[in-house]
């Protein structure tokens, strides 16, 4: 038997509005928009831990990522509003695995995007990864 896997920790519900600029010649969202989608989210998460003053590479130390997986299951259209659902996926010593959805805000059964970054914690001085802060590690666990 085996024992199904963990439900994963919700971080952040971020519904979004898809603007006209947003769609390419092909008359959906262009695919590096959802990207900026998941990082406007990551941002607006981060800005709501309690603790973390602010997202700067002016900071001792800062979020960068390091890697972006995305899956592109529906195209997302103008006019529409999603939302993008952000968890945990993995936690480490100086990084988080974040997964994330976008679905539609009127039916969430629409998935149009599912993947996850990995976003690393550096010493703006030295460029060499730092320890998770700890209101990051308290708001992911």
């Amino acid at each position: 038997m085996t024992t199904p896997a963990p439900t994963p920790r919700l971080l952040a519900r971020v519904p979004m509005t898809v603007r006209w600029r947003d769609m390419d010649a092909m008359g959906h969202v262009n695919n590096a928009k959802y990207i900026s989608y998941l990082e406007e989210a990551r941002v607006r998460w981060m800005l709501d831990v309690p603790g973390v003053s602010g997202v700067s590479m002016n900071d001792a130390v800062a979020p960068v990522v390091a890697a972006t997986h995305v899956n592109y299951r529906a195209p997302i259209v103008w006019p529409d509003d999603i939302v993008v659902e952000l968890f945990v996926e993995r936690l480490g010593s100086s990084s988080v695995t974040i997964g994330h959805r976008i679905t539609s805000l009127k039916d969430e059964s629409v998935l149009y995007s599912d993947g996850h970054v990995v976003v690393v914690w550096m010493d703006t001085r030295s460029g060499r990864s730092a320890p998770l802060p700890d209101a990051i590690r308290a708001a992911c666990s």
